[in-house]
């Protein structure tokens, strides 16, 4: 992992603490964290993430600051996948949002009660 992508998993690492399984592998080029066996969000190499929302908010969610994801250039992964810059989330607010939007959405996947 690069520095950048270190710094950004410690951060989610305390933020999901907690979460029903958990684990870490690695996926697209980036650092993934799965809860419940789902894809929640991914640091990628410049410590920005990828992260798996719910697609009905995903308007909502690029007026936060958020970014079509793609995988590669010009592929759009759909509404459901956005990029959020590493200096969109220096402040731990920032990425503490950013956390609870993929946990929202991972909790409708799995079934799981908020």
């Amino acid at each position: 992992m690069t520095p950048e992508q270190t710094g950004t998993a410690e951060r989610l690492r305390a933020l999901l603490d907690g979460e029903p399984v958990t684990r870490e592998t690695s996926m697209f080029g980036t650092r993934a964290f799965m809860v419940s066996e789902k894809l929640a969000v991914c640091v990628q190499k410049d410590g920005g993430l990828l992260v798996h929302i719910e697609p009905e908010r995903y308007d909502e969610l690029v007026e936060q600051g958020a970014e079509q994801a793609e995988m590669g250039a010009g592929r759009s992964m759909g509404p459901g996948w956005v990029t959020v810059s590493a200096e969109s989330i220096a402040g731990e607010d920032r990425l503490r949002f950013w956390v609870a939007a993929a946990l929202e959405y991972n909790r409708i996947l799995t079934g799981r009660a908020a």
